[in-house]
């Protein structure tokens, strides 16, 4: 057998027994890599939508960006950068599109938070997006807020958005059967308020463009509402659905809100989260989840779709 393993070397040929009792020990050469510094961006899933009646649209999920100098969610200063230790696994929580508002007087569901956490990190959590209402409902707090159902018969209030991470959503005029459902949050603004029987219904807040992955892509928009005319709204670029009929369902994997629904007794789900995890001039050794891996410049960029974990 071979002599002397240490930290730093074990040389020649070692039985699994023995290469266990020196790991044991500490005197085996660590596989771990070297700490590593990586930006991401982590954005929740956003907030289902309002039906049954000119329902708002679903608030976009939380925004938290710490890639170069970008803007973060809520127009705040890009976040501090992650350090990463060498052989430490780091859990990536991908959160859900929230469900769609189930009938007359109710809101939606909010988005799953989306999250990256480990040993020797703050944990980086973005919340779901807040949930649409119903007509003369008001919607629910969220990352970014879920925007308000028309307000036929009182006041009704679009949800409040997350410092750091989102905008509110829109607030329903009073008093007229024809209010249509204001817009949902998004990241980069506000829901569109309504004070009139206008139409078309409110617009979702606009969403914000990140270029972690190599190029530029735009996400986290809030969803339209929908008016009683059944006519659609359109939402800005970045997964929000469109308010409509039956409202259009946010896009997967960018935090988008559900558009409103005006005539269907159940509204539609928001789009699912993202994380994006970019280690600058180096890569990890292992990840779980199947995350999309490509190489830009000297740096390795991570995006998951869904839950797992990259271990360094």
């Amino acid at each position: 057998m071979a002599q002397f393993p240490s930290s730093s070397s074990a040389y020649g040929v070692w039985s699994l027994s023995d290469q266990f009792i020196a790991e044991a020990g500490d005197n085996w050469p660590s596989t771990a890599g070297p700490d590593v510094t990586a930006s991401y961006l982590v954005i929740g899933g956003g907030g289902g939508g309002g039906g049954a009646n000119r329902g708002g649209g679903g608030g976009a999920g939380g925004y938290r960006n710490s890639y170069s100098t970008e803007t973060s969610g809520r127009n705040s200063s890009t976040e501090s950068t992650l350090t990463l230790s060498g052989g430490v696994t780091y859990t990536v929580t991908v959160g859900g599109g929230g469900a769609g508002a189930t009938g007359p007087g109710t809101a939606a569901s909010n988005g799953g938070n989306s999250s990256i956490s480990g040993t020797g990190i703050t944990t980086v959590t973005s919340l779901g997006g807040g949930g649409g209402s119903d007509d003369d409902t008001d919607a629910v707090d969220g990352g970014c807020g879920g925007g308000a159902g028309g307000g036929s018969a009182g006041a009704a209030f679009g949800g409040a958005g997350t410092a750091g991470q989102g905008f509110d959503g829109g607030n329903a005029a009073t008093g007229d059967v024809s209010n249509p459902g204001t817009g949902g949050g998004g990241a980069g603004g506000d829901g569109q308020d309504l004070s009139s029987p206008t139409y078309p219904a409110g617009q979702g807040g606009v969403g914000l463009s990140s270029s972690i992955t190599g190029s530029s892509v735009t996400r986290a928009s809030g969803g339209s509402g929908s008016s009683s005319g059944g006519g659609v709204t359109p939402a800005p670029a970045g997964g929000g659905g469109t308010g409509q009929a039956t409202g259009g369902t946010g896009q997967a994997n960018t935090g988008g809100g559900a558009g409103g629904s005006s005539s269907s007794s159940t509204g539609s789900a928001g789009g699912s989260g993202i994380v994006v995890i970019r280690i600058e001039n180096g890569s990890a050794t292992s990840t779980t989840g199947s995350p999309s891996i490509s190489p830009d410049g000297s740096d390795t960029v991570y995006v998951f779709s869904g839950s797992g974990s990259i271990t360094i």
